[in-house]
């Protein structure tokens, strides 16, 4: 089972407030113990959303809406991710929990989120295979 933990925004991350030295250290070495764990797939902090641009599509069939950022609402916006492959969703929590304060400054907030899995999403068997092939060919690329 594959889980996502999104960290939410906060008005400092959206400022550009850099994280300081000791969450760094903190958070390298969480990352650790998810690496050493067995269960870490990726982890990334985002830029603002100043940076960011939303593409939308208002219309079903129609042309998609390109919107640059900033957007308004920060609890709405990810500042980062840490995506894990664990057994058991209480596994997922109890990693989650272990995170510390993302933001550093009491602000922080952590969405658990499972990721689908191909067969959740797909019946048709040869669809799925086709899904797996894309999927085994991107890990392939990334070797090479």
């Amino acid at each position: 089972m594959r889980f996502m933990m999104i960290v939410k925004a906060t008005t400092d991350s959206e400022a550009g407030v850099m994280p300081s030295q000791e969450l760094i250290e903190a958070m390298q070495k969480y990352n650790e113990e998810l690496v050493k764990a067995g269960v870490l797939l990726a982890a990334d902090g985002l830029q603002p959303s100043s940076g960011g641009i939303r593409i939308s599509y208002p219309e079903p069939g129609g042309k998609p809406k390109v919107v640059d950022g900033p957007f308004t609402e920060a609890k709405e916006i990810i500042a980062g991710y840490t995506l894990i492959e664990v057994k058991t969703r209480e596994e997922a929590i109890e990693w989650a929990m272990r995170m510390p304060d993302p933001h550093g400054y009491g602000q922080g907030e952590i969405e658990l989120r499972q990721v689908f899995e191909v067969e959740d999403l797909m019946s048709n068997p040869e669809t799925v295979e086709k899904e797996k092939s894309l999927r085994r060919q991107v890990e392939e690329q990334k070797k090479a």
